[in-house]
């Protein structure tokens, strides 16, 4: 317990004992409240340079031999930082002025502040939203079909209202706010290009039926592109290979062996495969952790179809050493150039919508940020000390052990006291996406088996309320869908009931509000409008972005092949989601019934889908839409045109799926630039390497064989 001047002579017991205690308990004034000591550069340097910000006159009372002692002590220096404050109002904003993590008096964000006023903001939406559509049942009372309504739509609201502010807030700071990435993602050491790699870092890449071919070009890309930087010293690659297909297994021994053979360090390239996939991926890089953990400080994750330049990898391992409580730092990760049209498509909407809204979600997020599994950099002494992932009670697909482990480690990385962050930069950390409909969709449905597990995790003990609020959240991903469906289904049920009873119906309640002039527009059509466009916002939000940056603008082809481009993947949303979203129902329905999805290589190369093989299945849906249809029709027409969004997307759903499959179509939307992300007009050298370049979409090239693509690494891209 220390007492005396407030705030010297805490600061220089914070000095004292810094080496040998985590931290110390302060009493001012009858108040009580403990300072955790942690370590890193930010407050060396403030001494070294002159006054700390926030101390002002306090400096010169520190003394020479304090701040000497401070630098002879230890390589990096203590700072303080408030844990939880009991009173003492204004000690706070005093310690944050210390923060080498901010570097300027109250700069600090207020995440309590933050989260409360997006909690505000979702609830009052959700809301207004209900209050809505309450109000058209209102006027002749509630009947049990329009109490189920009001009560399915306000389940199927957050998902959509965090959406929506997500976007809005992140497109605000972006174009609003100068110092937007200090502000979501506080770290120290955002533009240091040029510090010494003090640490070592392994890039662990897990794999299972792969193609090794494809498998090992991203790698050894990634390798490459780490030897340009000169500082590939510090790094050693591990592909981590569960692969039980014997013809796949020999060809991996084989390319592996091979570049092996051709490295200039092959001591650094580690190759090791499992004969039993126990606990699949999870198990993959337990074992990693098991073998190789205590020779490095750092992992960098990556799938079998991840990609990530030197550069990031580099500016990733910096921000780690400069911020030692940062647990899981993940990249924003992009799509890779694609010539499949439903890729393309896809991809292209991904791209230009996430910054806004991932920039948004970090806003509130802060240190309780996401994990994807993939394209992040973890600290390697914490995540196998308290994020060894527990096997559930029960049996598969609800019980066993956790498929998707991504979003769990991050709250367990978090209960351990580390932050866990996104950096929402583009900035050369990419991945494929499934080149057709079909391939979306099983990757998805494996990842709504992995989520829907978090409901046996939601009462894990310690963590923290957010992080049970995104083990929720994640789960209502999917969800979401078996419940716009029931809404749905209850609505047809309510004009079927009116028709047979001759009784006044939700028809007859709402009728005047949908066919009014649109002049005269009444609550059901506003509310339509309104969820409509919450519902596009992050992409509209995401092409004015980028129509708001010139240089940005020219690398998408342009405002008008941009423009033309948004139509059109809005246009393949309006017609994919309910197709998306029957697949999820009828999933989760043979999920609760002991059905489970088996995890295997996923199809990353472009084919043709017939559309007989499309029927075979999509029928569910070709189904569901004729039933919506034929139902609305003779139940209630004039709602066709309002039920078109779902309709139109389930009956063309078959003929979609083959149609986005064909070459021809994605070769013409390549050569028409339809589509096109930026990195097809200026590709990186790393792209370039994969046979990336713009020839790729001329329809001239191919993806390079293993062994082709490597080049020499010129004396130019060593660094000084």
């Amino acid at each position: 317990m220390l007492r005396g001047r407030y705030p010297v002579d805490v600061f220089k017991a914070c000095i004292r004992y810094q080496s040998n205690a985590s931290r110390v308990i302060v009493k001012r004034i009858g108040v009580t409240f403990p300072l955790e000591i942690q370590p890193y550069r930010g407050l060396i340097e403030g001494c070294r340079r002159g006054p700390i910000p926030g101390w002002g006159e306090h400096r010169s009372s520190l003394g020479e031999q304090a701040r000497e002692r401070v630098i002879a002590g230890r390589r990096v220096a203590g700072t303080i930082r408030v844990t939880r404050v009991y009173g003492a109002r204004g000690v706070s904003s005093i310690i944050a002025g210390m923060d080498g993590a901010v570097g300027v008096k109250g700069q600090r964000p207020n995440m309590k502040a933050r989260r409360w006023t997006f909690l505000a903001l979702v609830l009052s939406t959700m809301a207004g939203l209900t209050f809505v559509l309450a109000s058209l049942f209102m006027p002749k009372g509630l009947n049990g079909f329009e109490i189920a309504m009001i009560v399915l739509f306000a389940l199927n609201t957050p998902w959509l209202s965090i959406g929506f502010w997500n976007a809005v807030i992140g497109f605000s700071l972006l174009h609003g706010r100068r110092n937007w990435l200090g502000a979501v993602t506080p770290l120290q050491g955002h533009d240091d290009t040029t510090s010494e790699i003090t640490t070592r870092t392994a890039i662990v890449m897990p794999v299972f039926n792969e193609d090794p071919s494809r498998v090992q070009r991203h790698l050894r890309t990634v390798t490459q592109s780490l030897d340009a930087t000169g500082l590939a010293e510090h790094f050693e690659i591990f592909l981590m290979s569960d692969t039980n297909r014997a013809d796949l297994a020999a060809e991996e021994e084989r390319l592996f062996a091979n570049w092996r053979a051709t490295d200039p360090r092959p001591e650094r390239l580690h190759y090791r495969r499992r004969v039993e996939n126990t606990r699949q991926k999870v198990g993959n890089i337990e074992d990693f952790c098991e073998r190789w953990g205590d020779g490095f400080e750092h992992m960098v994750v990556l799938d079998a179809d991840s990609l990530m330049s030197g550069g990031a990898i580099l500016r990733m391992v910096r921000l780690m050493q400069a911020n030692p409580r940062l647990g899981i730092l993940q990249s924003l990760v992009t799509g890779l150039p694609a010539t499949s049209a439903f890729a393309r498509v896809f991809q292209f909407g991904m791209r230009h919508g996430m910054r806004s809204y991932t920039t948004g979600s970090a806003w509130w997020q802060g240190d309780e940020g996401p994990y994807w599994g993939h394209n992040a950099i973890i600290r390697l002494a914490p995540f196998r000390a308290h994020c060894r992932l527990p096997r559930l009670s029960g049996k598969a697909p609800l019980g066993g052990e956790i498929l998707s482990h991504d979003q769990v480690e991050a709250v367990m990385m978090r209960r351990a006291g580390y932050e866990v962050r996104v950096l929402p930069i583009e900035d050369g950390s990419f991945e494929e996406n499934p080149p057709t409909l079909q391939d979306f969709m099983k990757r998805d449905l494996r990842w709504c088996q992995g989520n829907v597990q978090y409901l046996k995790l939601l009462t894990m003990p310690g963590i923290r309320p957010l992080g049970r609020l995104q083990l929720l959240l994640a789960i209502m991903m999917y969800t979401a869908a078996p419940v716009w469906y029931a809404f749905m289904l209850t609505g047809l049920a309510q004009f079927a009931h009116g028709a047979l009873t001759h009784q006044v119906t939700l028809h007859d309640e709402i009728m005047s509000a949908f066919m009014v002039p649109m002049a005269e527009m009444g609550g059901g059509v506003i509310l339509f409008i309104v969820i409509l466009g919450m519902n596009f916002a992050p992409k509209i939000l995401g092409v004015l972005d980028v129509l708001l940056r010139p240089g940005e603008r020219t690398r998408y082809g342009g405002a008008g092949v941009l423009t033309l481009s948004a139509i059109v993947e809005a246009l393949f949303s309006m017609l994919i989601a309910p197709v998306v979203a029957l697949a999820q129902t009828i999933f989760l329905v043979a999920l609760f019934l002991g059905h489970k999805v088996t995890w295997d290589g996923q199809t990353r190369d472009q084919y043709s889908v017939t559309l007989s093989e499309a029927f075979r299945g999509l029928w569910p849906q070709t189904l569901m839409g004729l039933f919506f249809a034929f139902g609305l029709a003779i139940l209630a027409p004039e709602f066709l045109i309002w039920g078109a969004p779902v309709t139109v997307g389930l009956l063309l759903a078959a003929p979609f799926a083959s149609i986005t499959s064909r070459p021809d179509l994605g070769r013409a939307f390549a050569t028409s630039g339809i589509c096109a992300i930026p990195e097809e007009q200026a590709p990186s050298v790393e792209l370039m390497w994969l046979g990336y370049g713009p020839e790729l979409f001329d329809g001239q090239s191919r993806a390079p064989a293993i062994g082709e693509f490597i080049r020499p690494i010129a004396p130019s891209d060593q660094g000084d």
